[in-house]
């Protein structure tokens, strides 16, 4: 790994924007690869109050930044404030990473399903789209993300639980309005899936464990949790118990952020071992 770059004149500056934002691992993942690369940039955390979203995203082009990412609770209201949204923002509803233009147009896009699938094709490399449903548990802004990269990637159905079933039926309806076999349910449809997700904060350290009974999952099955603290869920435990595939949420924090570091800062960065065990250091490993 190179030395750390002095900031000069010419550093490209980004960072995540939320409320708040201190707990955020991004600047943690940018600054290991700004190290690696060798490259004159810094990547800071950007408190910001929701009342004054507007008044601060609008002042960061004009301080010279290259863009930002961005995090609960602003993904909504960066998705209003662009000029230019990439389709797959606009399908899902939010905007997770920005990009300032030098003619000042601010461009959003959101790499949360383009990271998931990147997680699963790295932890789970046997998986395949095509073979079989999904089941995804939630229907937040995680649940859009990953349904519509499944579907885009060739799922051929899926369904989503939710413990407010209209709003499962309200994005399963969405869904299925593209063309899509997108269904509700009040319990997982486990038999014959071969992917099992949970986007829900369930599992999470501080929050109920999920109850989620795993054994009508067929072998080769993969389990997915986009929680990753702490990095072994529950749902993980009894996937991995069980013998199945599990796929932990590290994976999609940090495959979601190489395309961001690319359009900030010129290089695509590598998601390897080393970057895993860096950011992974200081997350704990069980509840």
């Amino acid at each position: 790994m190179q030395a750390p770059p002095t900031h000069t004149g010419k550093t490209r500056v980004a960072g995540i924007i939320g409320h708040p934002v201190s707990h955020s691992r991004s600047p943690r993942l940018h600054g290991f690869w700004l190290h690696r690369h060798g490259i004159d940039g810094a990547y800071v955390p950007l408190p910001l109050e929701p009342a004054r979203f507007d008044q601060g995203l609008r002042a960061l082009p004009a301080l010279g930044f290259a863009g930002a990412n961005v995090t609960i609770p602003h993904k909504q209201a960066a998705l209003a404030a662009c000029d230019v949204v990439e389709e797959e923002a606009r399908r899902i509803g939010a905007v997770n990473t920005l990009v300032f233009h030098a003619d000042g147009r601010i461009e959003g896009w959101n790499t949360d399903g383009w990271g998931f699938m990147e997680s699963l094709r790295e932890q789970a490399p046997a998986w395949r789209p095509e073979v079989g449903p999904a089941v995804v548990l939630g229907a937040g802004g995680g649940a859009r993300a990953v349904a519509h990269a499944l579907l885009a990637a060739g799922c051929p159905a899926l369904t989503l639980v939710n413990r407010t079933r209209a709003r499962a039926e309200a994005l399963a309806e969405e869904l299925t309005a593209h063309g899509a076999v997108v269904s509700a349910a009040d319990r997982p449809p486990l038999d014959g899936a071969a992917l099992l997700v949970n986007t829900t904060s369930q599992g999470m350290q501080g929050q109920p464990s999920l109850a989620v009974d795993l054994s009508p999952l067929p072998p080769g099955a993969v389990v997915a949790d986009l929680v990753y603290v702490p990095l072994e869920t529950p749902l993980l435990a009894a996937a991995r118990a069980r013998g199945l595939v599990a796929v932990d949420g590290l994976g999609m924090l940090l495959h979601q952020g190489r395309r961001g570091f690319e359009a900030w800062f010129g290089t695509m960065p590598a998601v390897d071992e080393a970057l895993r065990a860096f950011v992974a250091s200081d997350i704990p490993r069980r509840a």
